[in-house]
């Protein structure tokens, strides 16, 4: 089964699905290169992933990068990255980049912010000063950054916002933004998704998707989740969102990360996803592997010549570096420690994700989801 979308820089075309679910295996192009979905997109916020150079990230698997506007904007400044060669020139790395549009600070970092028609007005999380976040100028300060993919200003809710309050945020701001972005949009081979809200109401995530469809987005987000709401809450809005979207572009979960998640999700029709919990989780001692998660500081580790999980490709369990060295290095506070972590976690996601692309192309991902949760969550954190 083959869908495409309309030809140029930008294209997508999904190129397997599955009879067991809604999963499907597909392709992005971009004009930094080509991305296969489903896909984990490593957190660069600060145009940096954080303990991973470029060239040990890219040896990871990981092929798109999310990169953070506000945080761009605030410092170094988006004119001091465009003087630079722009993202990809910046930070040297060569692949795709989405930047997200700043909406989820409006969310995170509400004490700072007030919120109207316009825009979001906030002051620096670093020095106080103002900032105005309108849709315009989220698409003027991407633009000037150059990613790949350009993110809408939306309004974050949390996700137990009552049914009024939702509705006002999504047709007073979130959907004029989106339509102003839209109206701001280079269209210069760049993509600008659009990004469906709801909270926790079924019939609003709907009704924003049917309206966020009408309009010539080239992908759609699904924001507002894994933010508290319970497990099957967290399914039912996905479905509820994915069953509205066309299923000739892409769809992007913003900020999930955990491995339970990721898999409901693809099994659901969702082809992208970001989150910092790789990386934050290996600066603090924790790395990934298929049977659960491992506390490298953990005591019974301090003496294990075993590499973070056999059979791993990442270059910390390939080169020889043990859990007790590991352990060695946290207890004695040695970033290499974050940086060896970090780059295996990566490495587990990249593989997480290519055995769903498999999965897909062999017809059987349910069972994949079902195997990996299980094993996934069958050892406590040892």
């Amino acid at each position: 089964m083959i869908i495409r979308s309309v030809p140029g820089p930008f294209a997508f075309e999904v190129i397997a699905t599955t009879g067991d679910c809604q999963a499907r295996r597909s392709r992005l192009r971009t004009p930094h290169g080509t991305a296969e979905l489903p896909a984990f997109m490593p957190v660069g916020t600060a145009a940096t992933v954080k303990g991973c150079p470029p060239d040990l990230l890219a040896k990871t698997g990981s092929e798109i990068v999310l990169c953070n506007t506000y945080h761009l904007a605030l410092r170094p400044g988006e004119s001091t990255v465009q003087s630079l060669g722009g993202l990809h020139q910046f930070m040297k790395w060569p692949g795709p980049i989405l930047t997200d549009s700043g909406g989820f600070q409006v969310w995170s970092l509400s004490s700072l912010v007030r919120i109207d028609e316009e825009g979001a007005h906030f002051r620096s999380h670093l020095d106080g000063s103002p900032l105005t976040l309108g849709p315009e100028r989220a698409m003027e300060i991407q633009t000037a950054l150059g990613s790949d993919i350009i993110m809408v200003l939306d309004e974050c809710l949390s996700h137990d916002s009552d049914e009024r309050t939702t509705r006002t945020s999504i047709f007073d701001r979130t959907l004029p933004w989106s339509e102003r972005c839209l109206r701001r949009h280079p269209r210069d081979g760049r993509a600008l998704f659009a990004i469906g809200q709801g909270a926790l109401h079924e019939s609003l995530r709907r009704e924003h998707a049917k309206s966020l469809r009408e309009l010539p987005f080239d992908g759609f987000a699904i924001g507002g989740l894994s933010v508290g709401e319970t497990g099957e809450e967290f399914r039912r809005m996905i479905a509820a969102s994915c069953e509205e979207l066309p299923a000739n572009k892409p769809r992007y979960l913003m900020g999930v990360g955990s491995l339970p998640e990721i898999l409901d999700a693809v099994a659901l029709g969702v082809d992208m996803f970001d989150c910092v919990l790789p990386t934050r989780n290996a600066r603090n001692g924790q790395a990934l592997t298929m049977n659960g998660p491992i506390r490298l500081r953990n005591r019974v580790h301090a003496q294990d010549n075993q590499p973070i999980e056999t059979g791993c490709p990442c270059s910390t369990c390939t080169e020889g570096f043990s859990r007790g060295y590991l352990r060695h290095l946290f207890m004695a506070k040695e970033m290499l420690g974050g940086i060896l972590a970090t780059v295996h976690n990566l490495q587990f996601m990249q593989r997480l994700m290519e055995g769903a692309r498999q999965a897909i192309s062999a017809g059987h991902y349910d069972a994949y989801r079902r195997e990996r949760i299980a094993a996934f969550r069958s050892t406590a954190d040892r």
